[in-house]
């Protein structure tokens, strides 16, 4: 969990906040222009609203609900919404629509009045029961119905308590079982209380009140209780699942946030639906509207500025945390303030820019987390499958044409008649939508294929049994499988290229031939080049060598560490490494196969016993096969093949033995430890090359020289002290 925690920044979360603050703004200025007409009410519609207490005309509507919903509502346009607005246009569009704010904060008070009037009528012919108590009564029924699904739920519980989260399998249904839990859960609570408040009869304007918030309510309910499941923030590592992969402080901080945020949504919604079934202006909903919507923008700067970082998070980047919280702060407000102004276009533009590219790191990092492999991480690596991949991808794709459709709809394209008329522009728009289309299926398609290799590959990297066949496989697919996998990158791209262009009308045929053509040329004009690449191709085929062997050719040795598609990189046993094109490599004397035969050559003195010698040898080598840390390399024993020559100095004993490749150095400085000191125990001495002097003449002569040099000596010392006397 401390690992994806790093992967999936807050800031991902924070977009998503950005989205939905935005969504809200948005839909309610909606809701504030699309309930009423475009023009104030009339004196004639205020006198109408005023009749809704009396019973007849209650009755009367209740008998004609196809008549009202055949009415057709007129719809205002939005401020600033037409497709050709200028700026001239666009301020005065401002004005006019500051102005008529200004107006309905004038105006305020006498319509809320009016709406006040409008209500106690209404409560009044209910008996004098206001809808608050209405509303206060019926969330208890609610929460009655609650506790008795949560009662009669106790084995479901249980079993999801007890709910294991190893395998992918097991993620996937203890989550959907606690998503299926949370949503009865809530729906108990709906059901109780608006179920039931819809049971009895009520005047029209206080049904809809109470429906009204306890919808609102049950939203709030619903939104908190998904949060709860996804992001877990009251779990523990034993007894829950936490999809959304953060840490438990941001899970906390993020989860009550963004439910706050729905809540005060529904609950803005409906307080906004319901001026205008009191009779409040459009203006005067706008009001309120621009300042529900600011209560989002302060619980969006606050979850900003309050949210839980790590040590690390405020140091890494370019820009510290405080630089980033003013920069989420500033983007916040500028998306209020374009709300307000009604530039609806550049409002959306700017979401969906901000909003995007969060919700797609959101969404990876959740469903690699879900639906990860538990044995990839055994080895401490974290792999994605296959349906993680598909499953990522296609919630990708999903939200990407989201966002597309609607920036259409905003800015006023009609993707349905773009097929159905031609123009340069037109041609233009299609190919770019039909050539990100092809890109997100061949992404699709490449991420899938990377994946299989991925895991083909981390299968291979558990060392098995030296010199087996199932470890001459391993090391063959740890080869080939990385220049699979670059060549089928190389692949995708071409095919998503021509595809790409292809769809935007460009001819792709002549691009085709050029690059044939091309390729000749080129083909000719680095023939080195060619002859690397067909020969790496011949000695992989052939297989010449693997990663990880030890080969030779000519002046270059070391083990193979990878390849490219014309050179293979040779690490020296002293630490240097070779980059040696395919074309120079000639023949290649791998050092790694198989098996390897060691031999020796010991020189003992002529007067040694050589039979005495063998058996000593012979010993060792049946003492070092019998050894657990020699066994396993060792193939044939070391022993003694015989004299192999009469030498300078002694006798030259052959010796050998066989086993693994690269394991005889080890066995070969044992060995030679062990016949040295055995030999030193049995007498055998080792030779040593020795050099002898002598002169021309007889021994006897210079023996005759040196007495005569001696006499002559003491002749003359005798002659000295004769002087001196």
């Amino acid at each position: 969990m401390a690992a994806l925690s790093k992967i999936t920044s807050v800031g991902t979360l924070i977009a998503a906040a950005a989205l939905a603050i935005a969504v809200l703004m948005g839909v309610s200025t909606a809701a504030a222009q699309n309930d009423t007409p475009a023009k104030s009410q009339p004196e004639s519609v205020q006198r109408f609203i005023g009749l809704f207490a009396d019973p007849d005309v209650q009755n009367w509507l209740q008998q004609q609900p196809a008549a009202a919903k055949a009415e057709p509502e007129l719809e205002p346009p939005l401020p600033a919404s037409d497709p050709g607005l200028s700026f001239a246009e666009f301020t005065t569009r401002f004005r006019s629509h500051a102005a008529a704010l200004l107006a309905a904060a004038q105006s305020f008070p006498s319509e809320t009045m009016r709406g006040a009037a409008v209500l106690e009528r209404d409560v009044q012919a209910n008996g004098g029961t206001r809808p608050i108590f209405l509303v206060v009564a019926f969330v208890a029924v609610g929460l009655a119905a609650q506790w008795l699904f949560y009662w009669i739920s106790a084995g479901w519980r249980s079993w999801m308590a007890r709910a294991p989260f190893a395998t992918v399998r097991e993620r996937v249904i203890a989550v959907a079982a606690r998503l299926l839990w949370a949503t009865c859960y809530v729906l108990s609570f709906g059901l109780g209380s608006i179920g039931f408040f819809l049971l009895f009869e009520w005047p029209p304007l206080i049904r809809e009140i109470v429906v009204g918030y306890l919808f609102a309510i049950v939203v709030f309910r619903l939104a908190s209780a998904l949060l709860d499941v996804l992001l877990a923030p009251r779990a523990k590592e034993e007894d829950q699942f936490r999809v959304v992969p953060v840490t438990d402080a941001a899970a906390g901080h993020w989860a009550k946030r963004l439910a706050y945020l729905v809540g005060w949504y529904a609950f803005g919604w409906v307080t906004i639906h319901l001026l205008g079934t009191l009779g409040f202006s459009i203006p005067a909903r706008q009001l309120v509207a621009y300042t529900l919507g600011l209560v989002l923008l302060v619980i969006g700067i606050e979850a900003v500025w309050r949210r839980p970082t790590a040590l690390s998070d405020g140091q890494s980047g370019r820009i510290g945390l405080r630089a980033r919280n003013w920069l989420w702060t500033v983007y916040f407000v500028g998306v209020w303030l374009l709300w307000v102004v009604g530039a609806m276009k550049l409002f959306w533009i700017a979401v969906v820019c901000a909003a995007l590219p969060g919700a797609i790191a959101l969404t990876k990092a959740s469903v690699d987390n879900l639906l990860r492999s538990s044995a990839a991480e055994e080895d401490g690596h974290r792999r994605g499958t296959v349906v993680s991949v598909i499953v990522e991808r296609g919630i990708r794709a999903a939200l990407i044409v989201g966002a597309i459709v609607l920036l259409a709809d905003v800015l006023g394209v009609r993707l349905t008649q773009m097929t159905m008329q031609d123009s340069p522009a037109l041609r233009l728009v299609r190919g770019v939508l039909s050539a990100g289309i092809i890109l997100l299926v061949v992404d699709l398609a490449w991420n899938v294929v990377k994946v299989l290799i991925d895991r083909k590959l981390g299968d291979t990297e558990a060392v098995l049994e030296v010199g087996s066949e199932r470890e001459r496989r391993r090391t063959r697919l740890r080869t080939l499988l990385p220049i699979l996998r670059n060549f089928a990158m190389i692949l995708f791209v071409a095919v998503a290229i021509m595809m790409a262009l292809s769809s935007l009308g460009v001819e792709i045929g002549p691009l085709i031939a050029g690059a044939g053509v091309v390729g000749v040329a080129i083909g000719f004009g680095a023939q080195t080049v060619v002859k690397d690449v067909i020969s790496g191709m011949f000695y992989l085929l052939d297989d010449a060598f693997r990663v990880g062997e030890y080969i030779q050719s000519g002046s270059y040795k070391g083990t193979v560490e990878s390849f490219s598609l014309r050179s293979i990189k040779l690490r020296h046993h002293r630490g240097a490494i070779y980059i040696v094109p395919f074309s120079e490599l000639g023949a290649v004397q791998n050092l790694s196969r198989d098996w390897v035969i060691e031999k020796l050559t010991i020189t003992v003195t002529y007067d040694a016993d050589v039979e005495k010698a063998r058996k000593i040898i012979k010993a060792i080598g049946q003492e070092l096969s019998e050894d657990p840390e020699f066994k396993p390399i060792t193939i044939q024993p070391l022993k003694m093949q015989g004299i192999d020559s009469l030498g300078d100095s002694g006798l030259l004993l052959r010796i050998k033995f066989m086993t693994l490749p690269g394991q005889q150095f080890t066995l070969k400085r044992r060995a030679l430890r062990m016949i040295h000191q055995a030999f030193n125990e049995n007498g055998i001495k080792i030779a040593v090359p020795t050099v002898q002097v002598s002169g021309e003449k007889d021994a006897g002569i210079a023996a005759a020289a040196q007495q005569t040099l001696a006499k002559q000596n003491q002749a003359l010392l005798a002659a000295a002290e004769t002087k001196d006397q």
